[in-house]
């Protein structure tokens, strides 16, 4: 933004600071509108993040307000000291309220400063930068510009409610994803701890305990099969579960 030159040589921006410096108020918010196109343009930076872009200007016009009760006018251009103060405030508005999970400061930073990248390239490329082409205009590694491009997913995270597609018609929730405890996992580890102990069985009794807790049969099938009485067929029972338990503790 160019500061607009008076009669007298100084900018028209210069001007109402002096009057506002000298207790004018309609001279500040005189100054607060003419700025504000510049505010918003520095808060369109940021519109590849996921804050609404009312939001951006609101904190971007924070910003310039700051810019105009600091700034002295004796110290040069206003514009100058006006743009990096805005920054910083929508920096710091990302820092400190944006971001849904912990991210390192230098993280974000880097994230804010590759999306910047991302707009400019893409404007400049007339296509999507590649992460080679972000690392040559930023200066970070290509590892780094893929770290600041995958933690855009902790400044946002998706729902758990939200369409598994990305539409409402294709089936099931990112929640329906998520795994829960499979209680199974301790069948596992305690079937690796018995292995041994039922490989020591008697031939007999391995078939007996397969018959009984894999097919399901009763006793009496049991002992229908192999030829012997119900009774017998309940000791080995007893005795093959009593030795697994003793080598389960």
């Amino acid at each position: 933004m160019q500061a607009t030159k008076g009669s007298s040589g100084a900018s028209i921006e210069e001007h109402l600071l002096r009057r506002y410096r000298d207790g004018h108020i309609a001279a500040r918010d005189e100054l607060i509108e003419r700025m504000q196109p510049l505010a918003r343009r520095l808060a369109a930076r940021y519109r590849h993040t996921t804050e609404p872009i009312e939001d951006l200007e609101q904190v971007a016009y924070v910003g310039l307000i700051k810019a105009i009760d600091r700034f002295d006018p004796d110290l040069g251009s206003f514009v100058r000291y006006a743009v990096p103060t805005i920054l910083g405030e929508l920096k710091r508005h990302f820092r400190d309220r944006g971001w849904a999970m912990h991210v390192s400061r230098s993280l974000q930073e880097r994230f804010l400063k590759v999306g910047d990248a991302v707009d400019e390239l893409t404007t400049t490329l007339g296509r999507s930068p590649t992460p080679r082409d972000i690392s040559t205009a930023t200066g970070f590694t290509v590892e780094e510009v893929l770290e600041a491009l995958d933690v855009s997913s902790a400044y946002a995270p998706a729902a758990l409610d939200a369409a598994r597609g990305g539409g409402e018609d294709d089936g099931g929730t990112l929640g329906e994803t998520v795994g829960g405890i499979d209680h199974r996992y301790e069948l596992v580890e305690l079937g690796v701890s018995l292995e041994p102990a039922l490989r020591a069985l008697p031939e007999r009794e391995r078939a007996i305990l397969h018959m009984r807790f894999s097919e399901d049969l009763t006793q009496s099938e049991i002992a229908e099969r192999i030829g012997i009485s119900q009774m017998h067929v309940s000791r080995l029972l007893r005795r093959s579960i009593e030795r697994l338990s003793a080598a389960a503790r």
